[in-house]
């Protein structure tokens, strides 16, 4: 008992060397500043979108056509006052705000019309995700329903987020779209930038691994399969040897539409472009351009297989592939 208590006095010794760091080492820390949008309400967002998105599929039960605008109505309420805090935080931080949270620029304003803005794009977000839901019913033999894809798959998942946050991507909502991929990604192992540009009926199967860089270019009726990297060959640097950010250059790849790529395919370049039509096969790995109508694949590797067994076995076992 003693010996408890004598460690339990060692713990403000140790909270006041945790807290010294905060000022040694403020790169980590956000203290003393006008708050960051909050990591649980724009999850909540997210989820609330997905209600929207998918009526009767979520969380909320019973509805129809007679109660289904007053439970949409609430949500969109909602979201419109929970976005428009978000985005203003959001703005407030990008414009390098920190300690007057009540300056001049009416931050709140502007985020309010980029809220409303947002959720008026709901209706067309529904429309192209129905759209996906379709390819992937149409691309899995597995499939036995429209149903079973809007509650079990992790591609449709992500992409759903992909969809949203691509909107405010292109609105320009710092931080908010990130931290739905971000999110979205932990859930699905699927890495989708909100930057990248993707066209209809995408469909991604099994899915996890998957990664889509900022600036690739994804035509219509495109699947990817399993652990597909869609990447940056490399990474350029201004005069002064700083790293080009943002999606001002080209770093990942174009595909074009009615494009296949099987599991763990790697397509790198931001001058590389997969013509339509093409299959890229499995384990491929393509830093250049592939003309359309074109199947790309690694030749057959042999498989050679050896049993200690005796007799048939042993027979049975040695062979090559």
């Amino acid at each position: 008992m003693a010996s408890d208590l004598r460690r339990k006095e060692q713990l403000p010794a140790l909270t006041a060397q945790i807290v010294e760091t905060y000022s040694t080492v403020p790169a980590i820390s956000h203290l003393g500043h006008c708050p960051l949008p909050n990591y649980d309400i724009i999850i909540g967002c997210c989820e609330d979108l997905k209600e929207i998105i998918y009526p009767g599929y979520r969380r909320r039960e019973g509805l129809h056509l007679g109660n289904v605008t007053y439970h949409v109505g609430d949500l969109i309420d909602s979201l419109h006052d929970k976005l428009t805090q978000q985005i203003a935080r959001a703005l407030r931080h990008e414009a390098g705000v920190t300690l007057d949270c009540q300056e001049k620029t009416d931050h709140e304003a502007k985020a309010q019309a980029m809220a409303i803005t947002f959720l008026e794009r709901l209706p067309d977000i529904r429309r192209a995700l129905a759209m996906d839901v379709q390819a992937a019913f149409e691309g899995d033999p597995a499939v036995e329903r429209v149903d079973e894809v809007i509650f079990c798959y992790p591609g449709l998942e992500a992409v759903t987020i992909y969809r949203l946050a691509h909107e405010m991507y292109q609105m320009e909502i710092p931080f908010i779209p990130r931290m739905m991929s971000e999110w979205a990604h932990a859930r699905t192992g699927i890495d989708i930038h909100p930057g990248a540009k993707i066209g209809t009926h995408f469909f991604i199967d099994h899915g996890t691994g998957v990664v889509i860089g900022q600036t690739c270019k994804i035509g219509n009726h495109v699947k990817l399969y399993q652990g597909v990297t869609l990447g940056a060959l490399s990474f350029q640097v201004d005069d002064d040897g700083q790293l080009l950010r943002g999606d001002n250059v080209k770093r990942h790849p174009t595909i074009e539409d009615r494009v296949v790529i099987y599991a763990s395919a790697t397509v790198l370049g931001g001058l590389t472009v997969i013509g339509h039509h093409s299959v890229i096969g499995s384990s491929v790995w393509l830093t250049r351009s592939v003309a359309p109508y074109t199947t790309v694949v690694i030749e057959k590797p042999k498989l050679r297989m050896r049993s200690e067994a005796v007799d048939e076995l042993a027979a049975e076992a040695n062979y090559e592939i």
